[in-house]
């Protein structure tokens, strides 16, 4: 496996590389990333897995300093599932020279709803950076984990809207036997936490049947679930939501394809997770 920390020498390999998938993380590997690999390599050999930490992403007061770097385990785990795999992983001043990011990728009126709405300029942040890892890069496809809904939506938004020529390869969220969602944040749980917090899982699980079942009041659902998870000890619950899958608007009583989104913190850890419904 090979690591490439300069943009010159991916450029290089990239030019005789042929199709090419590209997996973008912030590294702390974890069986989710491992599956979007895996996905990858359906589609070509020639991956390249990006590990950057993005400070564009990060809000004022939130992770980025203690967010682990763990190049060395990463590229142990990618070698095992993916030997001839590439990891790039450049430094702050290489994929930003000028130290300040003049130019940004701008989304739409979306990336203030939901995560955006308490994390300002974050999907700015993730829109610019994947942007700039596209440019560099020039893969074919990109496979992007379901967990991060409304990040796969900006994405996938952000690639159609600038014509750019590459397929969006969706990857459903990776679970543990409990249901809770993996993430490189879970690393931050206390125990207590961790045995606690599948209880988002528990309750989309939940809100999913009642409306499978024909349940259409989804105001009353979520508030179900936030005075549950209040009484349960859970710190702030940022949202409970239904929307429609396709485009993120707020869920109608004729929507036949829905997403339900959660953001809640429990300690000091904010979690996210979601389930799509097809009515």
């Amino acid at each position: 496996m090979k690591i490439i920390h300069t943009i010159a020498e991916l450029r290089a390999w990239r030019a005789t590389a042929g199709k090419v998938a590209i997996v973008p993380t912030m590294g702390n590997l974890h069986q989710g990333h491992m599956a979007l690999i895996r996905e990858a390599r359906h589609h070509t050999d020639k991956i390249v897995v990006t590990i950057f930490v993005n400070r564009l992403q990060f809000g004022q007061g939130e992770d980025f300093d203690r967010y682990p770097r763990t190049l060395e385990q990463d590229a142990r785990l990618i070698e095992a599932i993916a030997p001839d795999a590439v990891v790039f992983a450049p430094d702050e001043r290489e994929l930003y020279p000028h130290v300040v990011q003049l130019y940004k990728v701008e989304p739409p009126a979306i990336q203030d709803e939901l995560c955006g709405a308490f994390r300002p300029g974050h999907f700015r942040g993730v829109a610019t950076v994947v942007t700039k890892l596209f440019n560099i890069v020039q893969p074919d496809l990109a496979c992007f984990g379901k967990k991060d809904y409304q990040q796969l939506f900006v994405i996938q938004s952000m690639v159609d809207e600038l014509n750019m020529p590459i397929q969006i390869v969706p990857v459903d969220t990776g679970r543990d036997e409990d249901g809770l969602a993996l993430s490189s944040r879970n690393g931050y749980l206390t125990p207590e936490e961790r045995a606690e917090a599948p209880r988002i899982f528990h309750h989309l699980s939940r809100m999913k049947a009642a409306i499978e079942a024909g349940e259409r009041d989804y105001e009353k659902l979520a508030q179900e679930t936030i005075a549950d998870l209040t009484a349960r000890g859970w710190g702030q619950i940022d949202y409970v939501e239904a929307r429609n899958a396709t485009n993120l608007k707020p869920a109608t009583h004729t929507d036949h394809h829905l997403v339900l989104l959660i953001a809640a913190r429990i300690g000091k850890t904010r979690l996210i997770d979601n389930v799509e419904i097809n009515l």
